[in-house]
């Protein structure tokens, strides 16, 4: 399987396990971007919809292109009530897309998985003028509330952790500014939430390297990671930041 592709064989375990966005972002967005019934969107590669119903609830006219036939079926299912939705099983690389349609492009943790020139140029040219490019994404703080604990999960990665393949996907998303895009904008969210071993391997079984990962090195590496928790309290806390980038595209 292409390795883009792997988080689509467990989408309910990634609908379950993954974080959700906070609702100040999409506050932020319908604001800026003032999202109502007149406003047409395309979400780049929804996953499961962990950012796609406060957009939908606008009433703007929506539609998702979603690489994963698996989380296609899923989507149609879980937003088969809003009759401002639709999603497009298709690979937005090679996808022709109409020039300026869109009022708001956005991903959520997604664009960072496609070529930066085809991403900016791209979505560029699908924004109408005036319109906006957002991106947002979760980077999770394991370390600061518990140094011990994330030292000890450090060394069973450096033991167990096996993989062919590893995830490299980097972006610097302020080079949207070299594409013809102005006004960037970043904003932040910050929150914490306390995990124990269980909701912790749930959630990094959903991390695309963790859903690889095969036998033995599987059970050792689990096993690792459960035995390190429960040595520390069976607590972590962890610091999720959600960090918004917002361009436009002069009209």
């Amino acid at each position: 399987m292409e390795f883009r592709k792997t988080f689509d064989k467990i989408p309910e375990e990634f609908d379950k396990y993954r974080p959700r966005y906070r609702e100040e972002l999409f506050q932020e967005l319908a604001s800026v971007c003032k999202l109502g019934p007149d406003k047409k969107v395309m979400e780049i590669g929804p996953g499961t919809g962990q950012a796609t119903e406060p957009v939908l609830k606008t009433g703007c006219d929506y539609t998702a292109i979603e690489l994963g036939e698996n989380f296609t079926s899923f989507l149609n299912r879980k937003f088969s009530s809003y009759s401002n939705f639709r999603v497009i099983n298709a690979d937005f690389e090679t996808w022709e897309f109409e020039e300026n349609t869109y009022d708001l492009v956005y991903s959520a943790a997604t664009i960072q998985w496609i070529p930066e020139e085809t991403a900016f140029t791209k979505t560029f040219q699908m924004l109408k003028p005036g319109g906006y490019l957002a991106m947002f994404m979760t980077r999770s703080d394991e370390t600061s509330r518990n140094p011990g604990l994330r030292a000890e999960i450090d060394r069973v990665y450096e033991k167990h952790f096996r993989v062919r393949q590893g995830y490299s996907c980097k972006m610097d998303y302020k080079n949207a500014l070299h594409y013809g895009f102005t006004n960037w904008v970043g904003k932040e969210w910050q929150g914490e939430r306390t995990v124990d071993a269980d909701a912790y391997i749930a959630w990094i079984s959903t991390h695309c390297e963790h859903i690889t990962l095969e036998e033995p090195y599987k059970t050792r590496f689990y096993a690792g990671i459960r035995e390190a928790f429960h040595s520390h309290g069976n607590r972590m806390v962890i610091i999720d930041t959600i960090p918004l980038y917002l361009v436009q595209k002069p009209g």
